[in-house]
């Protein structure tokens, strides 16, 4: 079994620069785990710490019911794939995947047998004989997680390892990883701050902000009930819009009043707990799918309001708008086959089904 264990975990450089506060995250058996967020998050340090990279100033690491704060890399039974992927240049795609194999004295038959197979499952078999310099991008990174599926570990450690791919080879090179992993049921903890490479891998993702976690839960929940404002903003690709909202009364309902003079009225099953907002602002967040081309009639729920259209981006299978709400600069939906240019005026229609209202001073999503 290898459950990871983090308790209270600290990593501090100074008396001052805390890079990781205090977080508690169980990993179960066979669980694939990403850490997500910006640059400075504290991800890749909680990374290092539970490969023995980095020490610990505090706190707890234990894999596979072992507490390991003292134990060396070596000793920990992990496997690290990195951004880099550190092939030897002068080895062959085998040797290479064998060389952690043979530092630890298995037999040579045993060595074939684990190379076969992980050549196998990553359809780079017939590779083995070439060198590093003879492969493509997506190439190596097969071969850097085939040296690391050999050695049979209780965890896999994934340090940002599709952040020097091209876009496409990244895309086909997330389904591969998924592919393994189905394969290989090898408990997994993987580093990213690209929050798509998060979305589509993970059982659970672990959103991380300035040394803390933000929130952890199945990409669904993360992505449809974001815990904080930070969550909410960073999850999602165009990202969620914020409008200033003031809460008001209008015909015996709760309404929403943005700037431009726009009124959305709050649908019954979402007007719950807003009685103390009222005369209050809050934020109203509202993903790009959920501001979309009006509807005829319209749904319960969704509401109209008028915009002018600064910027169109035609992307095939969806037309992204830009436009402005007074000082907000927000992004929505449309169906590729609606018209629509730069400089019109339309009608847009806010789905409040699917809004999320924020306390602008502690950032939570109420």
């Amino acid at each position: 079994m290898a459950q990871v264990s983090l308790r209270k975990l600290v990593k501090s450089y100074d008396s001052v620069l805390q890079a990781v506060k205090g977080i508690d995250l169980e990993v179960a058996d066979e669980e694939f785990v990403v850490l997500v967020g910006p640059s400075g998050c504290g991800k890749t340090t909680t990374l290092r710490m539970v490969a023995g990279l980095e020490a610990i100033t505090s706190g707890e690491i234990r894999i596979g019911g072992r507490v390991v704060n003292e134990v060396p890399p070596r000793d920990r039974d992990i496997a690290m794939v990195f951004q880099n992927y550190a092939l030897y240049p002068h080895m062959s795609v085998f040797e290479n995947i064998a060389f952690g194999l043979r530092m630890r004295h298995v037999a040579e038959a045993d060595i074939r047998s684990r190379v076969g197979e992980a050549a196998r499952i990553l359809d780079i078999a017939a590779l083995l004989e070439r060198k590093p310099k003879a492969l493509s991008g997506g190439q190596r990174q097969r071969v850097a997680m085939g040296r690391a599926i050999v050695r049979h570990p209780k965890l896999f450690l994934f340090d940002e390892p599709l952040s020097n791919l091209d876009a496409k080879l990244r895309a086909q090179m997330r389904t591969e990883i998924k592919k393994v992993h189905q394969t290989v049921r090898t408990t997994t903890l993987y580093v990213t701050h690209d929050q798509v490479e998060a979305m589509t891998l993970a059982d659970r993702v672990v959103v991380m902000n300035q040394g803390r976690i933000e929130q952890l839960g199945t990409p669904a929940d993360v992505y449809h009930r974001p815990a904080t404002r930070f969550v909410a903003g960073f999850i999602g690709s165009p990202a969620m819009n914020f409008f200033p909202a003031l809460v008001a009364e209008g015909d015996g309902v709760p309404v929403l009043e943005l700037a431009g003079d726009i009124r959305l009225p709050v649908p019954p099953e979402r007007a719950g707990g807003l009685a103390p907002w009222r005369g209050k602002r809050l934020e109203l967040g509202l993903r790009p799918e959920h501001i979309t081309g009006p509807h005829e009639p319209e749904p319960p729920g969704v509401a109209r309001f008028p915009a002018e259209i600064d910027v169109t981006e035609p992307m095939g299978m969806e037309t992204l708008i830009h436009f402005r709400v007074g000082e907000v600069l927000a992004c929505g939906r449309l169906d590729p086959r609606l018209p629509v240019a730069a400089g019109q005026r339309m009608a847009l229609a806010a789905d409040l089904r699917n809004m999320h209202l924020i306390d602008p001073e502690s950032g939570r999503v109420l």
